[in-house]
């Protein structure tokens, strides 16, 4: 074992002695998005795209709402588990065309790490938002457009739940 593989083990065991966190799958992770932003920025440089000095409030109401709808989508939605298949495990749906999955630890960090990152709606949610507010500076009318579709179905999402809450609370009227 090199010095260097000595040293991380050791860090490892400080930061969690009883549980296993996969640090080193948590710093590939990381080396990915700081390449996924550089990227964007190197090709915004290379475009000579404007980038706002300060972006529209309506964009950034229209991205946040974009980037839960997008991130609930790709870490929770029953449909897009076979992307999340060989990092997590299946456990129960949680409604709403939801699932609830847990992170395979096949003893690969890097594997768990992306299990972690596809499985939570908060951590899919900064990579998402940098996506989005990439394309907005990149290709702006494109990003608008695929926004507000993701905007609407957020919104038609809360009218389904509100519609739904309504109809038990007449059911339980109608009982009284």
């Amino acid at each position: 074992m090199t010095d260097l593989n000595k040293k991380v083990a050791r860090l490892r065991r400080a930061y969690a002695p009883h549980e296993h966190r996969p640090l080193g799958g948590y710093l590939v992770a990381m080396s990915t998005y700081a390449g996924v932003a550089a990227t964007i920025a190197a090709l915004v440089k290379a475009t000579g795209r404007p980038v706002p000095e300060r972006p529209a409030t309506a964009d950034v109401v229209l991205l946040s709402i974009a980037t839960h709808k997008l991130s609930r989508l790709l870490s929770k939605d029953a449909v897009t588990s076979p992307l999340r298949a060989p990092f997590t495990r299946y456990e129960r749906p949680i409604g709403s065309g939801e699932v609830m999955e847990e992170v395979r630890d096949s003893g690969s960090p890097t594997r768990h790490a992306i299990g972690e990152l596809l499985s939570c709606p908060f951590c899919m949610a900064v990579w998402v938002a940098t996506g989005l507010t990439g394309g907005l500076v990149l290709a702006p009318r494109l990003t608008r457009l695929v926004a507000t579709a993701l905007t609407a179905v957020a919104a038609s999402d809360f009218l389904q739940m509100a519609y739904a809450v309504a109809q038990q609370a007449a059911e339980g009227y109608d009982e009284d």
